[in-house]
């Protein structure tokens, strides 16, 4: 199922950008606004996988949803579980499998999301730059540490064999 894992992190007009993932099985994509820093968000709950978290959380704005990702570390895997508030204003704190609906879950091995993750933000980094990224994101700019830090521990944690992540090693 690894090797069937994909994701994409698109902006999509101002302030909104569009996510996918899938696993060969299934597939969620939702629509989220700038009222986060969703992309930044995602990137550090990534980061805290390879630390001594067990599991990290993630809340997406979908104006008025919510749309929450829990990670949660299992050995080398991780299982991704999304579910979707009805109203993120009432749902902030509330438990995460209850008061939401389970819009979509697979397990995967922490090397391959955590790969997807940084090479959707590197893609969007790529082609938007910072400054583009700002201009369409407005509230937050691009989260350059965020997406070091996640390179840096998949390269060290990882040994990915994947060519960017080889030639980043090398420089």
């Amino acid at each position: 199922m690894a090797d069937d894992l994909q994701f994409s992190w698109e902006l999509s007009g101002v302030g909104g950008a569009t996510y996918r993932i899938a696993d060969g099985a299934s597939e969620h994509q939702a629509h989220v606004g700038y009222c986060t820093d969703a992309l930044a968000d995602l990137l550090y709950a990534m980061t805290g996988l390879y630390g001594n978290s067990s599991g990290e959380r993630v809340s997406f704005d979908l104006e008025p949803m919510e749309m929450r990702w829990l990670l949660r570390r299992q050995g080398a895997n991780v299982a991704i579980t999304v579910f979707e508030f009805p109203d993120g204003a009432t749902s902030w704190g509330s438990p995460d499998e209850t008061g939401g609906t389970l819009s979509w879950s697979s397990t995967q091995p922490r090397s391959v999301l955590g790969h997807m993750v940084m090479e959707a933000a590197e893609t969007v980094l790529r082609d938007h730059g910072e400054d583009g990224y700002l201009e369409q994101w407005m509230r937050h700019p691009f989260p350059v540490a965020a997406l070091q830090d996640l390179r840096r521990l998949h390269q060290r944690n990882d040994g990915c064999r994947h060519e960017r992540c080889r030639n980043d090693l090398e420089h």
